[in-house]
């Protein structure tokens, strides 16, 4: 069963992102970040290429030449799905294929309409049996 992880409270989501993308590589795994639309593909590919600081992390979108043997895949279109260890959602639904990924990534901003939206695929989750895993990166713990 999918190993689900929500990361609440991040100021920047695609920064959050990147983050944890640089720290499954080091680990050795593969990642998928699926994005909302054409836009924050593209920004999240450029903030890629410069993440570490001094070094950046190898990515292409899914339909790539490249992609079956690149290590992280950004893209808002699921299709095909090249590997299924990391999913990172960044999109306000649940993505329909999440369930092919040993781990998801939720990242949750402070934004009132980003939390709901969260709260509802956690709901979602909880719901259909899986077990959740909250990191709160941000704020005052309670």
């Amino acid at each position: 069963m999918t190993e689900v992880l929500f990361y609440t409270h991040v100021d920047d989501k695609l920064q959050t992102a990147c983050a944890l993308t640089s720290k499954a590589r080091a680990r050795g795994m593969r990642v998928m970040l699926f994005t909302a639309d054409a836009g924050m593909t593209d920004r999240l590919s450029r903030m890629l290429w410069s993440t570490p600081s001094i070094g950046f992390v190898p990515h292409c979108r899914c339909d790539h030449r490249l992609a079956p043997i690149t290590p992280v895949i950004v893209d808002h279109l699921s299709e095909p799905l090249i590997h299924d260890q990391v999913l990172v959602n960044l999109c306000d639904d649940t993505p329909p294929f999440f369930s092919r990924f040993q781990r998801l990534a939720e990242i949750v901003s402070t934004d009132a309409r980003d939390s709901e939206a969260a709260r509802s695929r956690f709901r979602f989750y909880r719901d259909r049996g899986y077990d959740i895993v909250t990191h709160q990166l941000g704020g005052t713990q309670s």
